[in-house]
């Protein structure tokens, strides 16, 4: 994608840029870019027209994609919501001989195109057609994407505060994006981002929050873990049960493959459990000493259990809270 972002700036424009996928956060980046780079302000009231998936149809669509610009060397015609529109496979004799004075992007989101159709074809190995794919990321790809989020903004993230980040937003790379840009103001040039900013300026509580709660998990610290269920019980919107069932399941899904590999390089360990320093292996070593393998697969056992009760399966929620089941489900993983 840096690639394509690079041309757009560069005003090296494609008469079709077709976006799809299950990511809307890298269409809609490279729709602001196109909007950005390809035409000054003064000429967008008569060479840019927006439209609508829902309230187009093709023909419609076909007359405003063949108009000549008006004083300008090029016009942008941009689909938003394309996967709504009816007719879009019609476009196929389009894309196979597209405009040169166009710039067109579609921005088909929340899942792929089908490539199988003739349409998908006629996007196939055209040199005037730029055909993204936007993927979603992995959970433990997300930390990586928010260093490279910093350094595209010329700041630095400590490792902990972005695997913080990521694990209190999740994979919502726009929601990400907006925190990070309120850090990016905040924070002055030439310092690095750390938990503590995090915390600052993300609204995340710096004593209640998923990373203590495994910590005192790891610890077997009964006081800390009773303190962590009693805000977390208070706060259920910010901290609902799922995401921290979620939380806990990937922490102790390290645990055992910590186990499995005792006594092997940390080099080797780091790689298997997908951790990018030596912090955050000499908390889960601390983990391991604390649950023996049995004890790590029952909790693990017991975390699937409580995923689906989460659910509201074998569980009435609307008689069972779930600060109850988080209560429940934290002293059951320390009995286990």
């Amino acid at each position: 994608m840096e690639e394509l972002l690079l041309q757009i700036r560069k005003k090296h424009f494609l008469p079709v840029y077709f976006l799809h996928g299950e990511e809307p956060f890298f269409i809609d980046r490279i729709e602001q870019e196109v909007d950005k780079h390809a035409l000054p302000e003064g000429e967008k009231g008569f060479n840019q027209t927006v439209l609508y998936g829902k309230d187009v149809d093709h023909l419609t669509l076909l007359d405003y994609l063949r108009r000549y610009p008006m004083m300008s060397e090029r016009q942008v015609v941009i689909l938003r919501e394309a996967q709504e529109m009816k007719g879009l496979n019609e476009l196929a004799s389009y894309f196979e001989n597209p405009m040169p004075t166009t710039v067109f992007v579609v921005c088909h989101k929340h899942k792929k195109a089908d490539l199988r159709t003739k349409m998908g074809k006629s996007l196939q190995n055209n040199k005037q057609i730029a055909l993204f794919e936007s993927k979603k990321l992995y959970d433990n790809q997300v930390a990586d994407w928010i260093s490279t989020y910093c350094k595209s903004h010329h700041l630095s993230i400590e490792a902990p505060a972005a695997a913080l980040l990521a694990e209190y937003l999740g994979a919502d790379l726009a929601r990400i994006a907006n925190e990070l840009d309120k850090l990016v103001l905040n924070i002055p040039a030439n310092n690095a981002i750390n938990t503590g900013h995090v915390q600052e300026y993300v609204g995340i509580s710096k004593d209640y929050n998923i990373f203590e709660l495994q910590k005192a998990m790891a610890l077997r610290d009964k006081p800390k873990i009773a303190r962590i269920q009693q805000y977390f019980a208070g706060n259920m919107r910010k901290n609902p049960l799922l995401v921290t069932v979620s939380g806990l399941f990937n922490y102790f899904s390290k645990v055992y493959v910590l186990h499995s590999l005792r006594g092997a390089p940390d080099a080797e360990l780091l790689k298997a459990l997908d951790l990018r320093s030596d912090w955050f292996l000499k908390e889960y070593k601390v983990a391991a000493a604390n649950y023996t393998l049995a004890q790590t697969i029952a909790v693990i056992h017991l975390l699937k259990e409580f995923d689906l009760r989460s659910k509201g399966v074998d569980t009435d929620l609307t008689n069972t809270p779930e600060e109850d089941l988080m209560k429940e489900l934290f002293w059951r993983i320390l009995e286990a």
